[in-house]
């Protein structure tokens, strides 16, 4: 066949479903639904469906199919940093999870002080998202209301007790992931005073971090409970290098500790190289380091890090949960979904 011949043969303009339909001899319905892969198909209508399509250069119109039936398919998704260690690996799971669902991902950072640009808030509504998740808590579900139309927020909450505790009755509709702390706080300060630690260091997080606060809140209350006196707060930012320095000055300034409990795993990473290279300690036989996270590096031989984890897998299909149900029932109250969290052992502490 000639070029001429191929070119006379070959579609004009923009392929359509009834293009695609009429040489597959199927319906106008079918061809939609080959391109759902959650909806009921024959494999081999399904293939020759998607094989016709890719012939003609033929890709559902996502904004049409957005005004027939009021989703965008889209989700947003607002968090404080996208170059940490664990908000990275978060994301990275989570866009995979979504995009496996049908979703795509509008991805939107805060300010340094955690809270939203309004006009970042304006452009988000432009793109009329089926759901947004708020990985910040300070930007508010009051807030996000004035910009969101039929989207409901969810929110990562940190209760500070032992249970989740009941969403809060005022305020816009908004869905919760409930991630409790203190299971693998409590796991991880026996384990501390099994080996004989009693004066036991918090390295907080930064100061508008409610996860830190509630992380803070838990370890008082645990190490209460346990017989221990209150742990020594020094204060960081999540961060490598601020958690470096603040050991040293714990250490040299301070009257030092039996253990550090870090609030993330890379500021356990900045404190246990301080006690190693600056300070000539040993970790665990001189000072016990304890993180927070497990994120993927928590595991390297160099620092085999005790740590309390989130279990990201088991928390990303829960927020996938959320957002399939809300989609599903639109008008129901606050849905909840609660994870717990656990101690993983390695050579920090014994």
């Amino acid at each position: 066949m000639n070029a001429v011949s191929e070119a006379a043969q070959a579609p004009r303009g923009r392929a359509t479903a009834e293009m695609v339909a009429e040489k597959a001899r199927v319906s106008r319905v079918a061809v939609s639904r080959a391109f759902n892969p959650h909806a009921s198909l024959k494999p081999e209508k399904r293939e020759l469906i998607l094989k016709i399509a890719q012939e003609l250069n033929y890709t559902p119109d996502r904004a049409a199919r957005a005004l027939v039936s009021g989703r965008s398919h889209l989700v947003g998704v607002i968090v404080p940093d996208v170059c940490s260690h664990w908000e990275s690996q978060e994301i990275d799971a989570l866009t995979t999870a979504l995009q496996n669902e049908g979703f795509a991902t509008l991805l939107f950072k805060t300010r340094t002080d955690y809270s939203m640009d309004e006009q970042l808030l304006a452009y988000m509504r432009g793109f009329n998202p089926d759901s947004v998740i708020a990985f910040v808590e300070n930007v508010k579900p009051r807030t996000l209301a004035r910009f969101l139309d039929r989207a409901v927020p969810i929110y990562v909450h940190y209760p500070h007790t032992g249970m989740a505790e009941e969403g809060e009755a005022e305020g816009p509709l908004h869905d919760r992931l409930n991630v409790l702390q203190h299971d693998g706080i409590d796991q991880a300060v026996a384990l501390l005073q099994g080996y004989g630690a009693r004066r036991i260091a918090y390295l907080s997080g930064l100061d508008k971090s409610r996860a830190s606060h509630a992380r803070e809140q838990t370890l008082r209350r645990v190490m209460a409970e346990r017989g221990l006196p209150p742990p020594v707060v020094a204060p960081g930012d999540f961060s490598y290098q601020t958690a470096y320095q603040a050991t040293i000055d714990l250490f040299k300034v301070g009257e030092g500790a039996d253990a550090v409990f870090a609030a993330n795993d890379v500021a356990a990473f900045g404190v246990m190289d301080a006690l190693r290279h600056e300070l000539g300690l040993r970790v665990p036989q001189d000072v016990k380091v304890v993180g927070f996270d497990d994120i993927a590096q928590s595991h390297w031989k160099s620092y085999n890090l005790t740590t309390v984890k989130f279990d990201l897998d088991e928390r990303v299909r829960a927020l996938v949960r959320l957002i399939n149900r809300r989609l599903n029932n639109p008008g129901a109250p606050g849905f909840q979904e609660t994870l717990n969290t656990r101690l993983v052992v390695r050579g920090t502490v014994g």
